[in-house]
């Protein structure tokens, strides 16, 4: 039997970056981005507010760019405060390393497993479940199996180590793009 789970964002990931008005280290983008044109030349930021003391800070999309060389629906995208864009920059390795940033995902994410629940089925069944991650978003294998089968993290850990959870992935550690997994009650 084959089932197929979903790891799909909520929301922005908060950024992580230093504050420069308070000891706070959270930004929260909320798609609005600024665009400043000098002549033949475009900067473009994206914003984000501090959590703490609402201080913005400008997280660099464009710099200094030629404007015929930015395609004109990512400028369009840019003026009409695209949130989907926002999200696609804010994954963006470039965008992130140019602007020494990191993206916290606490509570901005949800596991969709279609309904099933993996613990009513036949005690003799093997079960497969893809895991796809709709955006790369860093969770724990075992904190998903878990929150996807209603089960202790402890637990899920007892299964690895018994050999009834087993994978062709390392399920230690962080994981960002697609798996799967067999569980066998």
């Amino acid at each position: 039997m084959l089932e197929n789970w979903v790891v799909a964002p909520t929301c922005l990931p908060l950024v992580l970056r230093g504050c420069h008005t308070c000891a706070s280290e959270r930004f929260r983008a909320d798609g609005k981005f600024r665009v400043n044109a000098n002549h033949k030349l475009i900067d473009a930021w994206l914003l984000a507010l501090c959590t703490v003391c609402g201080e913005t800070t400008k997280l660099t999309v464009l710099e200094r760019m030629n404007v015929r060389s930015v395609r004109p629906e990512l400028l369009d995208r840019l003026h009409a405060n695209d949130t989907v864009l926002a999200a696609e920059l804010l994954q963006d390795p470039v965008v992130r390393r140019r602007n020494r940033i990191a993206l916290d995902w606490e509570n901005a994410w949800r596991l969709d497993t279609g309904g099933t629940d993996l613990l009513d089925l036949d005690a003799n069944d093997a079960i497969d479940v893809s895991v796809r991650f709709a955006a790369r978003i860093p969770v724990r294998p075992v904190r998903l199996i878990a929150e996807g089968c209603r089960l202790p993290r402890a637990e899920v850990e007892r299964l690895i180590t018994k050999g009834n959870l087993v994978s062709a992935v390392r399920l230690s550690g962080k994981l960002s793009g697609d798996f799967t997994f067999t569980l066998k009650r």
